[in-house]
């Protein structure tokens, strides 16, 4: 099945000039436009977004449905903490396989940003850990990551410096990205010398909380070849392959082999390869986007998703294997750390990204030269719910 249209608002800090509705909208009628079609020809809608408290409204799938003008048609409301917007992909992706729909217009948005206290988004996203057994351990986030890249440094070697070079990476690959929300020009010096979260991780290891939308149209050839008036003016942009896995939300679950690895994420991946036909993703993919909620879950996913071999992570990261120019362009949005994170529109800005890249519609340092095929990976929780999703260039 084919992407036909795409399209985000930019992530920022905070949009005092517009509500979740009101960015949705936005990304929608830019995904329709893209697509050179009318909603009113879509088969059926699926909303993207983690948090009613947040966005400060119930039950808003349907009311999204009915602002992006698709009244009367079908929808779903898809949560599945950082992983929603792409499962939302994978959703819609099920939906056209089945025969249930032609096209699926996918949108998401999330006021991550400023729209409450830190204090209080910090107990939102706290309660997206096990809340009853594993928040009132760690508290936060910050401190199962920090175990996770603790064993794997202690394990392969890896250190906080190599790590550090990809929130460097990412922040300065935002830089560039008229979408981004805060590109920097910072040093590993810099990332080290931030204010500590939860030993080795600090301040600048960690993502950005956005506020912002995403939309990304799906459908069959024939509807395309039917309703997308710019269907023909560029290169078609498919959807090769979907894969997601669950894995043990508590660590102290997990087997001692994988626990600085993200299983969910070996195994989403795996399947996903093998739909798209994948046998060597370190030489077969272009780009990828990547779940860098820390810059150490970057330098792991490197490992779980098949782009070096297990331990390499942090060599990688040193000798920029995956910086612009390498051996796969990783993040040349700027990654949650540096484009930043609404979460609900997460994974179809991800989607966007590597969509316009295949397209050939990025400019400057950040596009890659001739790119045929592309992923998406995002995890909720730990790495307890995985979604990758695999993308390529068609005749």
């Amino acid at each position: 099945m084919l992407v036909v249209g795409v399209g985000m608002t930019p992530f920022v800090g905070f949009r005092a000039d517009a509500s979740v509705r009101d960015m949705v909208v936005e990304a929608a009628r830019a995904a329709l436009l893209d697509a050179g079609t009318r909603a009113g020809s879509v088969d059926m809608g699926v909303a993207a977004y983690e948090s009613d408290h947040f966005n400060r409204q119930m039950s808003l799938g349907h009311i999204l449905q009915d602002s992006v003008g698709l009244v009367g048609k079908p929808t779903l409301r898809v949560e599945g903490g950082g992983a929603t917007g792409a499962l939302a992909i994978r959703t819609a992706v099920m939906a056209i396989a089945s025969g249930s729909a032609r096209s699926v217009l996918v949108f998401g948005g999330e006021t991550n940003g400023k729209s409450v206290d830190r204090a209080t988004a910090t107990e939102i996203l706290a309660m997206s850990a096990d809340f009853e057994w594993e928040t009132p351990v760690f508290g936060t986030f910050a401190a199962p990551y920090a175990l996770m890249i603790t064993e794997h440094m202690r394990r392969y070697g890896t250190t906080a410096e190599q790590f550090a070079e990809i929130a460097v990476k990412n922040r300065r690959i935002a830089l560039d990205n008229p979408d981004g929300h805060k590109g920097m020009s910072i040093t590993v010096e810099d990332v080290r010398a931030s204010a500590p979260l939860s030993d080795p991780y600090r301040l600048f290891d960690a993502s950005l909380l956005s506020d912002g939308a995403a939309a990304v149209l799906l459908s069959t050839r024939e509807w395309a070849e039917r309703y997308s008036s710019t269907f023909r003016e560029r290169p078609p942009v498919a959807v090769l392959g979907s894969g997601s896995s669950t894995d043990h939300p508590r660590l102290s679950d997990r087997s001692d082999e994988l626990f600085p690895h993200f299983a969910a994420k070996r195994r989403a991946a795996r399947d996903a390869y093998r739909m798209a036909g994948i046998d060597d993703p370190a030489h077969e993919i272009d780009v990828a986007e990547v779940y860098d909620s820390f810059s150490g879950a970057e330098l792991q996913a490197y490992e779980d998703l098949g782009l070096c071999q297990v331990g390499e992570g942090g060599p990688a990261a040193a000798e920029g294997r995956f910086d612009l120019g390498g051996q796969v362009w990783v993040n040349t949005s700027g990654g949650l750390l540096g484009r930043g994170s609404a979460v609900g529109a997460t994974g179809i800005a991800q989607a966007v990204e590597v969509t316009r890249q295949l397209r050939g519609e990025v400019s400057g340092a950040r596009a890659v030269p001739d790119a045929k095929l592309g992923i998406t990976d995002t995890h909720a929780g730990v790495g307890s719910l995985a979604v990758v999703n695999v993308f390529g260039r068609t005749p």
